[in-house]
Order: structure tokens, then sequence, then C-alpha cells
């Protein structure tokens, strides 16, 4: 008998911050570093939680080099080869501490794993993704890397559930990504009618990752650099970003030209594209479960982290909060029906 929660569930668009009284002169004031001890690795980080999403079009080396300059994070995409992996971390040895190497649990990947890491040992962070995160093959996976490699960070998803959290965090994982078809390039609710409203899953996952000292990932649904201030409200220790960081110079994909204007393509992991170009192809037991888009090309991304940077401070700023640290514990959020004032949005606006 199918069972129903009627407990309303919501997305960053069903909600504002209420803005509070505060002390703060300037967004200048705010900081945004976080520091966190893992519960599992016994490691610890220090920079600011906004992360690149483990995309190939978004995930790149190339992301990482300018990210890291900014003390933000990326999660590199898993279809480098060791040679790749090394010639980068002898360029860029500072920026390792901001970067985590990606696997899946297809055969071959925790092979692949045990070589780069072999081969860039400075490596501390892994991130295992898989779009399914509540498959028990998957768990054993996660306690078999563990057991591996005690002293690598593990980042292990997706989930959208609190009892699910709890059991990859007792397995092992120190950082839990949340989000199940929000992705601006994932079909998964489209394709399968599974998933969970990204705000409402941030605040319950976030509650039982930290009740046990883990920590999450929200990973998908950010459209604009308020709703990656939402998914920090709700309790987020880290905002995954994906279409964010697409179309950029640094983001992967081709560069197309059509009618005198530059395109750059971006797709889901799960999409065709992405399974053409890395397995031959879409299995026919499965559907594709991602899109492709041409996105506008935007030049370099340094202009879009410093709009999501700027605008973090701005809510902190609002609320009442001079550290990112304290933005959940100042955050109140009002339910609503309408966003923004839509009157000019289809008109070209100049900035």
């Amino acid at each position: 008998m199918p069972r129903i929660d009627n407990d309303i569930k919501l997305d960053f668009k069903d909600v504002l911050f209420r803005p509070k009284r505060s002390t703060i002169r300037s967004r200048s004031d705010v900081d945004l570093t976080r520091s966190f001890l893992f519960r599992n690795s016994g490691q610890s980080y220090t920079g600011i939680p906004v992360m690149a999403a483990n995309m190939d079009t978004v995930g790149t080396f190339e992301m990482a080099k300018v990210l890291s300059k900014h003390l933000m994070f990326t999660a590199i995409h898993k279809h480098y080869s060791v040679d790749e992996w090394k010639e980068f971390a002898a360029q860029n040895k500072a920026a390792l501490p901001h970067v985590a190497v990606s696997a899946g649990i297809a055969e071959g990947d925790l092979k692949n794993l045990k070589n780069i890491i072999e081969a860039v040992p400075d490596l501390q962070f892994i991130c295992l993704d898989v779009a399914n995160g509540y498959s028990e093959h998957f768990v054993q996976f996660v306690r078999d890397v563990r057991k591996t490699f005690p002293k690598h960070t593990i980042m292990a998803g997706n989930v959208v559930t609190g009892e699910m959290v709890e059991e990859l965090v007792l397995s092992g994982a120190d950082i839990i990504k949340v989000g199940i078809g929000p992705g601006s390039v994932c079909t998964t609710r489209k394709k399968t009618g599974v998933g969970y409203p990204q705000l409402s899953a941030v605040i319950e996952c976030a509650d039982a990752a930290h009740g046990l000292g883990g920590h999450i990932i929200s990973d998908g649904g950010c459209t604009c650099p308020g709703d990656v201030a939402k998914a920090f409200g709700a309790g987020a220790d880290y905002v995954m970003m994906g279409g964010m960081l697409a179309g950029h110079t640094e983001s992967g994909g081709e560069l197309i030209e059509r009618n005198g204007k530059k395109f750059k393509l971006f797709y889901g992991m799960s999409s065709a594209t992405a399974m053409q170009k890395h397995a031959g192809g879409v299995a026919e037991y499965r559907a594709s479960e991602g899109k492709t888009v041409q996105i506008e090309y935007r030049g370099d991304v340094e202009k879009t982290i410093q709009d999501v940077l700027g605008g973090i401070r701005s809510t902190c700023t609002y609320v009442g909060a001079s550290k990112l640290k304290e933005l959940s514990r100042r955050t109140t959020f009002i339910r609503v029906t309408q966003q923004l004032n839509e009157v000019y949005s289809s008109v070209t606006t100049q900035h």
C-alpha cells in the first residue's frame, strides 16, 4: 500500500530570508571561510565551501586553478588520466587542498582511484559519486574505500533523506552529497518520478549529518547567488554548483560558433552525450537521465565567482551574520508565492 508524506517540502524558490537587525558595516567585513574537522578521516579543511561539481564540463583542472585562488573547492571529474593528474599536481601544488578526485562504482573505478592517489599523494579528498546513493552496493563501496584510504576525507552521494545520510556517515563517509534531480541538466525527476525538493532535503539531511559529526554538500538546484545563500542558510556545509559555472572559459565542453555568437556545451553526466563520450553509448537497459544544452559563452569564470561570493556576503549583512558559519543560526525563512518581479524578464538588460 503506497503512503503519502503530507508534510510540505520546499525548494529554494519557495522561500526568502527574513532580514534581521545587523551591526555589520560593510559586506567586506563578512568572513566566508569555514574550518571543518572531519569525523572519519580526522583531517581538516579551511576555505570557502563553494564547490564546482564533478561534471566533465565544470569540474576541470582549469576551473580548479581559478577557484583555488579564491580558496574555493573543485570536485574534479573522473575522466582525467593519471598522467594528466601528475602534470596538474606538479604545476598547482597550492590547489591540492581544494580539490577532490572523483570515482564512481563501475568496474575499474577503484583501481583508477588508487593509481591517481599513488601518483599524487598530496590529494586529501575523494568524491564517490553515483546517481542513486541508496544502493547497498554503493554503501559497501564506501566501506571498501574507507578501509583502503583511512586518512582521506570521503565525500559520498547522492541521497536526500536523513536515514541514508546516517548510514553513509557510519559506513565511513565524511561529507554527504545531497540532491536527487534538482540539477539544471538532470532529467531524473522527469524520467523516474523520483526526487525531493532541495531546500527541505538540505534541512533534513544537515540535521542528520550534524547529529553524528558529519557534513553535507547541497548539490544542485542553485540558479543564482541567492539560492547558494539559501542552501547555506538551510544548514549545508558546502554548496556544489554545476550550471552556474558552466559556459565559461575554464569550463569543459566544446566552444561552438553559430550566427556570430559563441556557445559552450553543458550536459548531465547521465545524459546520452556523456554516455556516448565515456561509455560508447546508452546501454539498452537504461534511459538517459540528463540533457545537453548550449550555453551562451560567458567568458572567464572570475566575474561569476565575484557575483556569487558578493551575493552570499550581502545575505550575511541582511541577517546579521558576520561569518558564514553564523548564517544558518541567523536564518529565518519565510514562505512566498513569488520571488521576483518579472515585468522586464524578457528585455535585455545592460550591466
